[in-house]
C-alpha cells in the first residue's frame, strides 16, 4: 500500500500534507517539514530562505493554478499556504 502522503488522508484540504502525511515521509527516509508562512518567515531568517526557495521552485511548476471546475488544484492551495 502507498503512503499516507499519496492519499487523501495525508492531504491538508487547505494546501501541502497534514502530520499524517508527513509522518508516513519520515518513515520513508524524507526529511520533510511543515509549511512556513509569511508571519513565521519575519521570525527566522533561516525560515525565510526556506519559504523564499519554495516559492521561487513552486512557482515556477507547470500546471494551472485552478481544474476544468474552477477549483483551486493543489499547487495553488500549496502556494497560497506558503503565502507566495
Amino acid at each position: 500500500m502507498s503512503g499516507a502522503w499519496t492519499r487523501k488522508e495525508g492531504q491538508n484540504p487547505e494546501g501541502g500534507l497534514n502530520a499524517k502525511g508527513r509522518a508516513s515521509l519520515r518513515a520513508q527516509g524524507h526529511d520533510i517539514k511543515p509549511p512556513v508562512s509569511a508571519k513565521q518567515a519575519k521570525k527566522s531568517p533561516k525560515a525565510a530562505a526556506r519559504r523564499k526557495s519554495f516559492c521561487a521552485r513552486m512557482s515556477g511548476m507547470p500546471g494551472p493554478m485552478k481544474d476544468e471546475k474552477g477549483r483551486p488544484t493543489r499547487k495553488a492551495l500549496s502556494l497560497r499556504k506558503w503565502d507566495c
